[in-house]
Order: structure tokens, then C-alpha cells, then sequence
């Protein structure tokens, strides 16, 4: 593979192939049946062959069937568990890795970046091969010319042309792939990704947003952002992050290192706004880092929110009301704000009935994500015999919050993986504005 596969009728084949290959390996198993094997056996051996293929498929186009992977990656929790098992160590390869370019590519790309000396003139030493590969990009690990320990992010060629091809046919497509895995709502991720993807291939855009929470958190107790050291359209060369994957603190982490890694995930996310008038806005765990000394290591800015006055105060507001039982407030604020359209009839006790189930968390000083915490929300707000159901289709989303909610759904997914215990309620306390303690009850 030179580059990213560009023509159009060869990545439409492959991506469509996706669920036509899954229906193909159902009729297969279902001969199996009829022949006596198992049905248990033969749907696990299925979805575990389906996996495969998927993170194949995905890996191998890169670009925007890449970044869709990830986004599903990062909400493998809500999905029924006899269901995710089979997708789950597939899903978070999406997180960490892709199949890579080759080294001559790599090499050529850097010389047309970076100058044709740029091996002796930028790097004492340089890695050829990478230590992570995603959705447009892959990292290689070097040694700068004053000795600082580097990661020199590489843009794949044909980027650009392969995120459009790719947005444009998973959402051709999206109606039949429910098959892929089953319990994700596939549209509205495909619509954040297409709204996102030029900023993400603008380098130079990414490496000012690093700078600014670079400069933010510089010298924090809790969180670490590499410094950029040079850019170019297709290369950002900036400090070395090491510590512990939070995909691995998923997989295999103790109890404590849960808590702590989510405490700290939950806190940066929150922070941020406040901090760097910016949200990290691609809340996946292969961006994160637990370092050495404990801290945070934040990696990829690629997509970000921009929020100049911090988090909105209507997000403490609704907050409060729903809190506090607030019916009345909760409905005039969503009235205000947009949330819920002029001419849309919908009572204020079903709105907080809705939003109830959301702030659970709040409820408690401390509260454990776990997958069947997340199940059991997903499982009441899309029943279709549930009245939450029909007020969720009565919501409206103003395109200021869009993104904001996009990244707090995505970040409860990962804390959910990550199945940690947290101080939920002090830390929202503290970093949203716009909550009135005074008018919420205590903690249970």
C-alpha cells in the first residue's frame, strides 16, 4: 500500500463488502447449523470472523472509515454484552492501531516536509517503524537535534480525498451496516465526523490548538501536553509522550488504577474549557496517556471545540433544574436555549423524566461507569414502548452544543470502559459554571 486507496469504485467496493461479507458469513453459518454444529458456536465463531474483517477493512482505508471505527470503538460499552465480546479487542485495535505505510513512503513524505536532509538536519536519531497508526495519520518515535525524545505525526497521502470518499459511502451504506454491530445509532456519528474532518487534516490548525493547551496546562500537577516543536501541512514533530495506554488501564487495569485513570480523564475533560477556552473533542482512549509520574498525557488535537467564554452557563442550568426536581425551570431553560422547538408540545415533567436518567451520576459523591450502567440508559431511552423515547425525538440540539454533547456522550462511553469510580458530582460542581448548589439536594 503506497497511499490511502482513493478511487472512489475500489473503496466503495470494500466498505460496502462490509455488511455483504457479514450476510455472506451468516448464510455459511447457518449451513453449519443444518449440518449439526452448534448455534452458539457457530454465531461466537460469526461475529469473532465479522471483527476481524471489520478492523481490517477499516484499518486498511484509513481516513474516514478509520475515524468511524474509533468513533464506534468509543461506544462498545453500550452495546448489549453478548453482543460486544466479539468486537471489543477489534474495536479498541481502532484505537491504538492501523496497518502502517510503507518506509520509502514515509521517508518521502518527511524530505518533501521537512527539507531532503531532514534525517541529519532535524533528527539525531528517527524510528522508521511506527509506533501507532489511525485514522490519517501514523507516529514514529525519534530523538531531536538537541536530544529530546520526539513524535513525528505523518499525514497519509490522499487523506483529503479518502475522508470524503468515505463519509459520502458509509453514509450510502450506514441503513444496511447496522449489521456490523448491532446497537449503535451509525447516523449521528457519521454526521460529527463530516463536520470535523477538514479541520482534522489541517496540521497547521492541530499544532496551534496544542500550543494553546500546551501553554494552558504547563507545569500541572495532574495533566501533561507535549509541546510542538515544527509543522508542516503533513508533519507535527512535538515531545514524546510515554506512560500506560487508558486502553490497556481498560483491559487489564486494577481497581485503583481505574479510579484514578478515569478521575483524571473525567477532570482534563472538564477542565479544559475553563483552561484553554478549548474541548478536546476526540475523547477515544489512544489519546490518552497515565505517565510515570502519574499525570495525564494528552495526545491529538486535531478536534477540538472552541468555546472563547468557557462552557456554557446553560449547561449548569439544566443541570440544577434537573437536579433539584426543577420541572417548570428545566422546560423554561430548553425553551430558551433552543432545546426544544416553538410549536413542539411536550410537557415540562416528561423533559425532566428524560434528563433524569442521565444525571444519575450527580446523585451520588461517588459513582462507579460500568458498561451496565450504560446498557441500562441506552436500553430506556431507545424503547420505543417508553415515553424517554418519544421525548428524546421531541429534543433539539443548537449547533453550539452539538459538539459539546457529542464529546460528553463519547467520554461516558470511555469511562464506562474504563469502569472506574469517580467523584463525579465535586468535579462537575467545580468546573461547570452556571450550577446553583444552593438549590440542589445532598448527595445520596
Amino acid at each position: 500500500m503506497s497511499d490511502i486507496p482513493r478511487r472512489s469504485l475500489s473503496r466503495t467496493a470494500r466498505l460496502v463488502g462490509l455488511p455483504l461479507g457479514h450476510a455472506g458469513r451468516a448464510a455459511v453459518g447457518l449451513g453449519r447449523r443444518v449440518g449439526g454444529a452448534p448455534a452458539e458456536a457457530v454465531a461466537a465463531e460469526l461475529q469473532a470472523r465479522t471483527a476481524e474483517r471489520l478492523f481490517a477493512v477499516l484499518g486498511e482505508l484509513k481516513g474516514g472509515a478509520m475515524k468511524f471505527g474509533q468513533a464506534l470503538s468509543v461506544m462498545e460499552a453500550a452495546m448489549p454484552e453478548e453482543l460486544a465480546g466479539p468486537y471489543r479487542a477489534t474495536l479498541t485495535k481502532l484505537q491504538e492501531a492501523a496497518p502502517p505505510m510503507p518506509v520509502a513512503r514515509v521517508h518521502a513524505i518527511l524530505a518533501d516536509q521537512l527539507g531532503p536532509r531532514w534525517r541529519t538536519s532535524k533528527f539525531e536519531s528517527f524510528e522508521d517503524r511506527p509506533v501507532a497508526a489511525a485514522s490519517i495519520g501514523q507516529v514514529h518515535r525519534a530523538v531531536w537535534r538537541d536530544g529530546r525524545d520526539v513524535a513525528v505525526k505523518v499525514q497519509y497521502p490522499g487523506a483529503g480525498a479518502a475522508l470524503l470518499s468515505d463519509i459520502n459511502q458509509l453514509s450510502r451504506v450506514a441503513r444496511v451496516a447496522g449489521a456490523w454491530i448491532p446497537g449503535i445509532a451509525m447516523g449521528p456519528i457519521l454526521d460529527e465526523v463530516r463536520a470535523r474532518m477538514s479541520e482534522e487534516l489541517d496540521y497547521s490548525l492541530e499544532a496551534k490548538n496544542q500550543r494553546v493547551f500546551a501553554r494552558a496546562f504547563r507545569d500541572d500537577e495532574d495533566v501533561f501536553v507535549p509541546d510542538v516543536l515544527a509543522q508542516s501541512p503533513q508533519v507535527i514533530v512535538s515531545e514524546w509522550v510515554s506512560g500506560r495506554p487508558l486502553s490497556e488501564v481498560i483491559a487489564s487495569g486494577t481497581p485503583t488504577e481505574r479510579d484514578e485513570a478515569a478521575t483524571l480523564y473525567l477532570e482534563f475533560l472538564l477542565r479544559g474549557p475553563n483552561r484553554a477556552r478549548l474541548l478536546h473533542a476526540d475523547p477515544h482512549p489512544g489519546n490518552f496517556r497515565i505517565m510515570p509520574d502519574g499525570r495525564l498525557g494528552v495526545l491529538d488535537f486535531g478536534a477540538v471545540n472552541r468555546l472563547p467564554d468557557g462552557m456554557p452557563s446553560t449547561t449548569g442550568e439544566l443541570i440544577t433544574h434537573t437536579l433539584a426536581g426543577d420541572a417548570a425551570g428545566l422546560g423554561a431553560v430548553l425553551r430558551r436555549d433552543g432545546f426544544i422547538r416553538p410549536g413542539i408540545e411536550v410537557s415540562d415533567e416528561a423533559l425532566l423524566g428524560y434528563l433524569s436518567t442521565f444525571v444519575e451520576p450527580l446523585e451520588h459523591e461517588e459513582f462507579t461507569f460500568s458498561r451496565s450502567w450504560l446498557r441500562a440508559v441506552s436500553a430506556t431511552i431507545q424503547d420505543p414502548r417508553r415515553e424517554e423515547f418519544m421525548v428524546g425525538l421531541r429534543f433539539n440540539l443548537p449547533p453550539e452544543f452539538m459538539l459539546i454533547h457529542r464529546v460528553w456522550l463519547g467520554s461516558i462511553g470511555v469511562l464506562c470502559q474504563v469502569g472506574g469510580t469517580v467523584p463525579m458530582r465535586e468535579l462537575v460542581f467545580a468546573h461547570v459554571p452556571g450550577i446553583d448548589e444552593s438549590a440542589i439536594p445532598p448527595a445520596r
